[in-house]
């Protein structure tokens, strides 16, 4: 018999639909059911694409004698931590506070009033490597509740309380420095792995919002070694197995701390913010290569995450039919039959062996350069890429005939917001070199949003969550509005339609009014929210940026375009609440340190008065486009007396030709016609800055 997750649109959630646990989802009834039958409560926060939520599921929650026990004695539920990041928040950082650790699966006990007091993660089934068995667990908690409860619920009360002080963070009187920024760039060189790029040991995580930062430096600096140090680690994760050589998408992290053996989930914000950041460095320093990685990366989420309706879904399992990585290794035999006469490249391309380097088999990565091969098999280079180029395809359409990982078909709106916001940079990236690529891109941005706001975007301008099978679940937090209305931005700098402009200062309008802490920076969940244990606030970056941050980095972007002092002085209130921290933690707090360069920086405004599809406002177009230039803000309209963005209030085309008129620390250029003097005037500004 189905549980009460029968009606969920959750793919996690329904993955427990008929689990033997009398399962129900976070809401009113569980929470008064608790009340009600006076139990605790057993929470388990997990997502679809976890492969020891798996774990536990196969050995606890399908098992029947451990089902009866919970069900007798516990309300148990369930959460997808994608679907309720607040919840997941809140009661992570309680287990961290107990355990000194956390992760997924996250099990966590409960009051009837939903306050923590036993947690951890994973537990198996029988006792071993030092952990009690699950059933071990539930006795105890057990026992506990029953013989000891006043002591339970104190312990609860105080790890409550705690998590309140943590949410604390008071605006300073310290604003960001150039020296700050300087001493993070020291910090992240300092723990910088030189040996295989990235930073921490296995198991080993992109940081794309650290290496994005990197790039800033070099820009604003022109210090070569930020460039370095993001390089090696571009080039790293690129000829690893966290990148699927075949497929272009990257895998979630990986195990070792070579990029070697990858935990094979395939998660949408990890690839949309990876894309970016190696489109990003294409800009920067003209290497081909990483823009190959940006365009599969991009590719990899078209095919294989684009819903029905057009928006990205969430992710793909790191199992496929119960083994992990199935679907991603190969046999030596498997690539030979596959390629034939092309296999002996490939195999010396992509460390392909008989015994495998990986559980009697191999996980691809690129372990020779062009030249090597060009040296070792009589090729030119220019027919090594050619080839292996071919080899690619073959190889991909062979393994797309084999069983696939499952897809967690839920559209997040931040989620989606990242990657709207890395298609759109592509779409101007490529727009003069590629513009059949930069319209794909484009076009997949704006169905992309257009089915998120359609979706989830409620009359009074609030947001959902998350959509799937066409309902809207959830209510969006923080990190909602601010990576959609990033997103957005972007893509009115790819299409100059108004409508994302207007929407995405919509969205962060809402944010000032109802996510607003008096203290500085941006609760994550709105004033109306439901009422948690604690009102979070994490300012810190994760997997996917804080919301805090990208919410600073969008309200500059908004006074750059609009001159509203109410977007500065929030941005300002917010960066001066992390001063504190970031040059002593600067991998975690490193989107905050992109913001903070923006804030320092003289922003570069351009104004361009003509038609859009003009041939005299598209050459002048292309000049604000090359390079990469992250603190400049770029507007253009034909008539902008009747454009909704006040940069281009008052601006004249001069003899009826499209105008361009550079601005920069309060002070502006003469409006200029010629694509050559305002490239002049653009570099000037960028070598001032």
């Amino acid at each position: 018999m189905p549980n009460r997750l029968a009606t969920e649109t959750s793919p996690y959630l329904l993955q427990h639909a008929n689990n033997p646990v009398d399962w129900s989802p976070w809401g009113p009834d569980a929470l008064a059911r608790a009340k009600l039958l006076d139990r605790p409560i057993f929470l388990s926060i997990g997502y679809a694409a976890c492969h020891w939520c798996h774990v536990m599921e196969r050995e606890s929650f399908e098992d029947e004698a451990t089902a009866r026990y919970l069900n007798d004695r516990f309300v148990s539920i369930k959460v997808d931590r994608e679907e309720r990041p607040d919840l997941d928040q809140v009661y992570m950082a309680a287990v961290q506070a107990m355990t000194g650790g956390g992760g997924w699966p996250m099990s966590v006990f409960l009051t009837p009033e939903g306050r923590p007091f036993y947690g951890g993660t994973y537990f198996p089934d029988e006792p071993r490597h030092g952990m009690p068995s699950f059933r071990q667990v539930l006795e105890g908690v057990d026992r506990a509740w029953r013989e000891q409860r006043a002591e339970v619920e104190a312990a609860g009360g105080r790890l409550v309380q705690g998590l309140v002080d943590q949410t604390r963070l008071d605006a300073g009187q310290d604003d960001p420095t150039a020296g700050l920024l300087e001493a993070a760039t020291g910090a992240v060189e300092a723990s910088f792995d030189p040996s295989n790029g990235g930073w921490g040991r296995a198991p080993k995580f992109p940081q794309p919002m650290t290496i994005e930062f990197l790039l800033r430096r070099h820009v604003a600096t022109g210090d070569a070694r930020p460039l370095a140090i993001a390089r090696r680690s571009l080039d790293a994760m690129a000829a690893g197995g966290i990148h699927d050589q075949l497929g272009g998408g990257f895998h979630r992290y990986s195990t070792d701390a070579r990029w070697l053996v990858p935990h094979f989930e395939q998660m949408l914000y990890d690839n949309a913010q990876l894309a970016r950041v190696y489109l990003h460095a294409w800009q920067a320093c003209a290497d081909e290569a990483y823009l190959d990685v940006a365009t599969g990366a991009l590719d990899y989420m078209i095919r294989e995450l684009t819903t029905d309706d057009g928006a990205f879904a969430a992710s793909q399992d790191d199992d496929t039919d119960g083994e992990e990585g199935a679907t991603f290794v190969w046999t030596a035999d498997e690539v030979r039959t596959t390629l034939g006469e092309r296999s002996p490249l490939f195999e010396a391309a992509y460390g392909v062996t008989e015994s495998g380097n990986w559980e009697g088999r191999t996980i691809l990565s690129r372990v020779a350069s062009d030249g090597e091969l060009a040296g070792r098999f009589g090729l030119s280079e220019g027919e090594v890429r050619d080839r292996l180029q071919d080899a690619r395809r073959a190889m991909l359409t062979r393994r797309s005939g084999r069983p696939q990982p499952a897809r967690d078909g839920k559209a997040l709106a931040a989620w989606n917001g990242l990657a709207v916001g890395a298609l759109a940079d592509a779409a101007v990236a490529l727009a003069t070199s590629r513009p059949r690529d930069a319209a794909r891109y484009r076009t997949a941005a704006e169905r992309a949003a257009t089915t998120l706001l359609d979706g989830l975007q409620a009359p009074d301008g609030s947001l959902g969550r998350s959509w799937k099978d066409g309902r809207a679940t959830g209510h969006g937090v923080l990190e909602d509005y601010t990576h959609l209305a990033d997103g957005l931005l972007a893509l009115y700098v790819a299409t100059f339609d108004e409508g994302w402009f207007s929407t995405a200062r919509a969205l962060m309008d809402r944010v000032l009014e109802r996510f607003a802490d008096p203290a500085g920076g941006f609760f994550d969940t709105a004033d109306d929210h439901e009422r948690l244990v604690t009102r979070p606030k994490d300012v810190q970056d994760n997997a996917v940026p804080s919301g805090n941050a990208v919410a600073a980095e969008v309200l500059l972007r908004l006074h750059a375009w609009t001159g509203a002092s109410a977007y500065r002085s929030a941005a300002d209130r917010g960066m001066r609440t992390v001063v504190p921290y970031v040059a002593r933690y600067a991998t975690g707090f490193a989107r905050w340190l992109s913001a903070m360069d923006l804030s320092l920086a003289a922003v570069q405004e351009v104004a361009i008065v003509g038609a859009a599809d003009d041939a005299g406002t598209l050459a002048l177009l292309a000049e604000t486009r090359r390079g990469y230039r992250p603190n400049r803000v770029v507007s253009v309209a034909a008539d902008p007396a009747a454009s909704a963005i006040p940069l281009l209030a008052d601006r004249l085309a001069i003899d009826g030709r499209p105008t361009a008129y550079l601005c920069r620390g309060f002070v502006c250029r003469l409006p200029v016609t010629d694509p050559e003097a305002l490239r002049g005037q653009l570099d000037e500004a960028a070598g001032a800055a």
